[in-house]
């Protein structure tokens, strides 16, 4: 059975969450700030966060960004749609998804499945101490194992999350191809692309910062103006 943190500080949102889910079958914790969301993941296992940004005392970008510092397991957040600016900052810091209030709870449980289906396929993205195994990937500097689920950067292992792992992969099987906002959403998030540019966007300025000596003057990611992005071989021209 899967848990699921559900954190916001409108009780009516916890509680109509928490039945619905619960009917499908998810064990729910409650928390109605970002300390008493990361109290709780400190004691419980937990397999998905539900995250509201605006909270007293810590909001949902804080304790996001507290909680990355840990924890690997995929966040969604919960938004007004005044909150786009947040919204951005949350992806930057390590939310793998959004949605937007209202929402409709179909819609809702949907993210939820795909996100743990990948969290349950990939597992956490702490790389381990050994070296990289079997089914590895390797462009320029960059080597991705798909059987133990880590990267490494000149040997030095790089720590991702669920969703920039998959994206990297995407990238990484696909070297010297352009792929498009669109093409990476639909790949990585099996979903229609809908705001797909930004979010998009914001993972991959993520993973440079990660992947990348110098973000500002990438190596690996590169933007080709209209099109998407490419992942070349890690060589200055």
């Amino acid at each position: 059975m899967y848990h699921i943190l559900i954190c916001d500080d409108e009780k009516d949102i916890v509680s109509a969450l928490k039945i619905y889910l619960s009917s499908e079958g998810y064990e729910t914790h409650e928390a109605y700030t970002g300390k008493e969301a990361l109290a709780i993941l400190s004691t419980q296992e937990i397999h998905l966060v539900l995250l509201d940004i605006m909270m007293p005392e810590m909001d949902g970008i804080r304790a996001l960004s507290l909680l990355r510092e840990t924890y690997n397991l995929p966040v969604i957040l919960l938004s007004a749609k005044s909150e786009d600016t947040d919204k951005i900052l949350g992806l930057s810091v390590g939310a793998d998804d959004y949605i937007t209030k209202p929402f409709n709870p179909v819609e809702l449980l949907a993210r939820i499945r795909s996100q743990l289906r990948r969290y349950t396929k990939l597992g956490s993205y702490s790389p381990p101490a050994q070296e990289p195994e079997a089914e590895e990937i390797t462009v320029g500097d960059l080597t991705l194992s798909d059987t133990t689920k880590a990267v490494f950067l000149l040997g030095e292992p790089v720590s991702l999350t669920p969703t920039e792992f998959e994206i990297l992969k995407f990238f990484m099987k696909n070297p010297g191809k352009v792929l498009s906002p669109k093409k990476i959403y639909e790949t990585v998030w099996k979903e229609a692309p809908f705001g797909a540019e930004n979010t998009v966007a914001v993972h991959i300025r993520h993973l440079r910062e990660k992947i990348e000596i110098d973000p500002a003057d990438p190596r690996y990611l590169k933007v080709v103006w209209g099109q998407g992005y490419r992942l070349e071989g890690g060589t200055k021209p």
